[in-house]
């Protein structure tokens, strides 16, 4: 498998930026503020927490507690990982085989596609930049063959935000029953969204055949917690990729699987303030980008936290956000990171994330950084002058 372009990048400078605009969870919370919204009773699971070996399935008590985000999911369809990054991976080399065939949504978190393009051939279908991101059913209807054993989609999409139709998630639904083909279903920035009107039903909620990826990174804002689960109705398979993550994890976290259900039982609470932070964070965005109008392209995403925008400056976006983050600390990720082995992904995009309270003092030192560089601009025709 080719590097984790995202990551690599990060590697460099997710810590050593001043102002990351490119973060892709929400607003992330201390040790102390998590633990004030638990009852005694938990509080004292917290510290009495036996820092052994926990069950592989995940505690009984998460598990029912993540079963309540469900409308028809009970705790045996569940199975909790080390984040999200795990169970794709397990559930990738446990769903597909050399001779099979999966279809992936780009643009995508470069696991939805390197996983699977490690195990067999897979074909990608394309979120349309010019009709805002839209999907074109009738792609996906002719990627499908024969052996298409797998379709894998993510709504809120990362990077752009999209989220679909209703009609169409049900389309494709429809397409994976009538020929007995595995949904995989990112959703793990579904409850943030711009209207809950948007809101696509979990796939396992819907669909016999579906597996449904959630986390507690990037809605609840919580990855340090490294606590991620997949639903799946049909138990045999969920034992397999229970067998599988005993040669990856074995097993969570424990004072991690019981704050994982301290927020939980708070999701509300927790949701309804990230919630507010990214409506106030689009607020300050639109300012900016209303400002900046010649420069981006930007329409405020469906859902989620992060958005995939064109840049349309002179240079193009890799030099932009490369001069950008070395003379301002402001980070963004440009389009190759992005990179898709499975088709063109728009070149001169880049990717802002808007989940976190910091927003708006990165924006001003972006607007300094403009503001400077004009200046700089100025002087520099006036010299020549």
């Amino acid at each position: 498998m080719r590097d984790f372009a995202l990551e690599v990048y990060f590697s460099k400078w997710e810590f050593a930026a001043k102002y990351n605009l490119a973060g892709s969870d929400g607003e992330n919370m201390t040790l102390a503020e998590l633990r004030a919204l638990a009852s005694p009773e938990d509080r004292a699971a917290y510290d009495g927490v036996s820092l052994g070996y926990t069950e592989t399935f995940g505690a009984p008590a998460l598990r029912a507690e993540i079963a309540q985000t469900y409308d028809t999911v009970g705790p045996e369809h569940l199975l909790c990982f080390a984040g999200a990054e795990e169970a794709i991976y397990a559930a990738m080399q446990v769903l597909l085989n050399a001779g099979d065939h999966a279809i992936v949504i780009t643009p995508n978190y470069q696991a939805a596609e390197t996983v699977p393009l490690s195990i067999c051939e897979v074909t990608g279908v394309p979120l349309d930049i010019e009709r805002n991101w839209d999907l074109d059913l009738d792609l996906l209807h002719s990627a499908i063959r024969s052996n298409t054993k797998l379709i894998s989609i993510n709504f809120p999409n990362n990077p752009t935000g999209k989220i679909i139709p209703r009609a169409i998630f049900d389309a494709i639904v429809e397409i994976c029953r009538s020929r007995g083909i595995w949904l995989f279903s990112d959703e793990v920035y579904r409850l943030i969204e711009r209207d809950p009107g948007l809101r696509l039903p979990q796939a396992v909620d819907v669909y016999e055949r579906a597996v449904s990826l959630n986390v507690m990174s990037k809605a609840y804002g919580l990855p340090g917690l490294r606590i991620g689960w997949l639903a799946c109705k049909d138990r045999a398979m969920l034992v397999r990729f229970e067998r599988f993550k005993h040669f990856l994890s074995i097993c969570n976290s424990a004072p991690s699987e019981v704050l994982a259900r301290i927020a939980l039982k708070a999701r509300e609470k927790i949701l309804d303030r990230n919630r507010k932070i990214v409506r106030d964070n689009l607020a300050v965005l639109n300012a900016f980008f209303a400002d900046y109008s010649h420069l981006f392209d930007w329409r405020v995403p469906d859902g989620g936290c992060v958005g995939f925008i064109r840049y349309k400056g002179a240079g193009g976006v890799e030099e932009f956000t490369r001069r950008l983050v070395e003379e301002s600390g402001v980070l963004f990720l440009p389009s190759s990171i992005y990179r898709s082995e499975l088709g063109p992904v728009p070149d001169n995009c880049l990717r802002v994330g808007f989940g976190r309270s910091h927003v708006p003092t990165g924006v001003a030192a972006l607007r300094k950084w403009f503001d400077l560089n004009q200046l700089n601009e100025r002087h520099n025709s006036w010299e020549k002058s």
